[in-house]
């Protein structure tokens, strides 16, 4: 099937013109979302100094995540919380977000997410201590975000930004807003982030053992990148690795692949014609970690020389992904990164790489 599929795929262009536009797109709206969201936490810092204003960076902008061209995650850093460590903390809790006291302990967190205490950094901010963010010494991060979309409703009135800048009711605990651009709308994510750039969490036990890529040289330089934790949730932070998939990102051609053409075309390929619209079940984010172990199979430099099989292996990894309803997270091995998307929508999404499996052709205008 391969070598028939391979055969195939080949008489057809590998949609760089379409790429190109993509990123022309991608890049004009980063660019007009990162000026007006610059704007808006710049005024919720003043009138908050526990949150940090997004800098304006241009498109490679570390906080700013394109999970698709109308899907964003950014990233709001919180001041005064330095000097982290990781310790035991107690396991039962017996509160609600709201500081309630429960005759029964709050449930334990997921391998994605942890307890985060105020007394496992050497050095915070009073504010960090005061109970609208604090419970019995936990910072919760159900009541950071209470705070936070508070701040983001005053500030987009005292920014004058109520023309482009509107809330979003949101089904989670997370803040939500859409961004007019000059040419579309975009769905954004606003996440309070704890970056701690100076250790890495002992539960991401990371490199597997035997693996040859990526080289150790560039493990360590990853692994001294740190971790961030985000408010995603009620009580518990997820972690979060940004950092370190973006250096796994850089240079990964410099053998001469063909890795980063296979990324992007199959990216644009699923925004086209696998898992088309505005919120799509499979965002960018899971083919970066399908492309990392992929990369990670399959670590030669020969490997990645011919990119019509070099791309179909990887689609084959996506398909099996999604056909099974189990993305192995990258950092976390026992995270499946599909574990709460519509059963549903995947078997579309099966359906539709199964089709193009079976005959590799290219939707290209």
């Amino acid at each position: 099937m391969l070598q028939d599929a391979l055969s195939c795929l080949s008489l057809f262009p590998t949609g760089d013109k379409d790429c190109k536009r993509r990123h022309y797109l991608v890049s004009k709206a980063v660019e007009e979302v990162q000026k007006i969201i610059q704007q808006l936490t710049a005024e919720i810092s003043y009138k908050a100094t526990r949150f940090q204003a997004i800098s304006n960076s241009g498109i490679h902008n570390e906080n700013i995540k394109v999970l698709a061209p109308s899907q964003f995650l950014i990233t709001v850093p919180l001041r005064g919380l330095t000097g982290y460590r990781e310790c035991q903390v107690r396991h039962w809790r017996y509160y609600t977000v709201h500081g309630a006291k429960l005759l029964s302990s709050v449930r334990d967190p997921e391998e994605l997410h942890q307890w985060l205490e105020v007394e496992q950094f050497s050095k915070s901010l009073q504010q960090w201590h005061e109970t609208d963010v604090n419970i019995e010494g936990d910072l919760v991060p159900a009541k950071v975000l209470i705070v936070f979309r508070e701040l983001v409703e005053k500030s987009i009135i005292s920014c004058n930004l109520s023309s482009k800048v509107t809330m979003l009711e949101s089904f989670s605990s997370g803040v939500r807003v859409a961004v007019e651009t000059s040419e579309s709308q975009v769905e954004v994510e606003l996440v309070p982030a704890v970056e701690i750039p100076t250790c890495w969490p002992e539960k991401a036990r990371w490199p597997r053992c035997l693996k040859r890529w990526p080289s150790q040289e560039k493990v360590q330089c990853i692994k001294s990148l740190g971790f961030d934790l985000l408010a995603r949730s009620n009580y518990h932070w997820q972690l979060c690795f940004s950092r370190a998939e973006r250096m796994l990102m850089e240079e990964l051609d410099e053998d001469g692949g063909c890795r980063m053409k296979c990324f992007r075309v199959m990216r644009q390929m699923k925004e086209d014609v696998w898992c088309a619209g505005n919120k799509p079940i499979i965002t960018a984010y899971h083919l970066q970690t399908v492309l990392f172990w992929t990369c990670e199979k399959y670590p030669r430099t020969k490997d990645w020389r011919c990119f019509p099989e070099a791309f179909l292996r990887l689609v084959q990894k996506l398909h099996k992904c999604v056909s099974q309803h189990f993305l192995k997270h990258y950092f976390l091995k026992n995270t499946n990164l599909l574990k709460y998307a519509n059963t549903s929508d995947l078997d579309l999404v099966a359906s539709r790489l199964t089709v193009f499996l079976e005959n590799p052709v290219f939707c290209l205008d």
